[in-house]
C-alpha cells in the first residue's frame, strides 16, 4: 500500500512544474504554518533548518553553535529532493538575502520555478525565541531585490 501512495504522489508531483518555494519571516509570523499546508496541498518537500534541531525523542532543542551545520543540512536535504524531481518548500527566518543564496543558486541550476513568499503575521513563536533576538532579526531585515518580488 505504501508503495501505491508513494506512486500516486510520485504520479500528482510530475503532472506539476516543479518548484522550490522559500518562505521567509521572523519567528511567529507563521511561516511553518504556512509551509505545512502548501506542503500538503501540492505533495512538495517542506525543510525547515529547525527540522534538522530536532533530537532522537523528537524534541526541539535549539544550539546556536550548531546553527551552520543544520542549515548546510537543510540546504543539502533541498538540493537532494530537488535532484531527484520533487517540489520543495523552505521555510526559514531568511533575514537577509544572502541567506536564500544557496538555494537561489539550486532553482537556476536545476531550473525550476522559484516564489519567495514572506510571511508578516505575529503570533507566539513555537520555539520560544526572546524578544530581544526578534527585534534583532527585524532590524537586519533586507527587502527583496525586485527580480524576487
Amino acid at each position: 500500500m505504501a508503495r501505491n501512495n508513494a506512486q500516486n504522489n510520485a504520479k500528482i508531483q510530475s503532472s506539476r512544474a516543479q518548484s522550490l518555494t522559500l518562505i521567509r519571516g521572523l519567528p511567529g509570523s507563521g511561516k511553518s504554518t504556512m509551509a505545512n499546508a502548501l506542503a500538503a496541498q501540492s505533495g512538495a518537500t517542506h525543510l525547515e533548518a529547525d527540522h534538522f534541531m530536532v533530537d532522537r525523542a523528537g524534541t526541539y532543542r535549539f544550539d546556536a553553535r550548531r546553527l551552520r551545520d543544520v542549515h548546510q543540512q537543510c540546504e543539502t536535504a533541498c538540493e537532494k529532493h530537488l535532484g531527484i524531481g520533487n517540489s520543495v518548500i523552505v521555510a526559514n527566518t531568511f533575514t537577509e538575502v544572502w541567506e536564500m543564496q544557496a538555494y537561489l543558486d539550486m532553482a537556476e541550476r536545476f531550473g525550476v520555478t522559484l516564489q519567495i513568499i514572506e510571511c508578516h503575521a505575529q503570533f507566539e513563536n513555537t520555539h520560544g525565541v526572546p524578544d530581544d533576538k526578534i527585534k534583532a532579526m527585524r532590524d537586519r531585515w533586507e527587502t527583496l531585490p525586485a527580480q524576487y518580488r
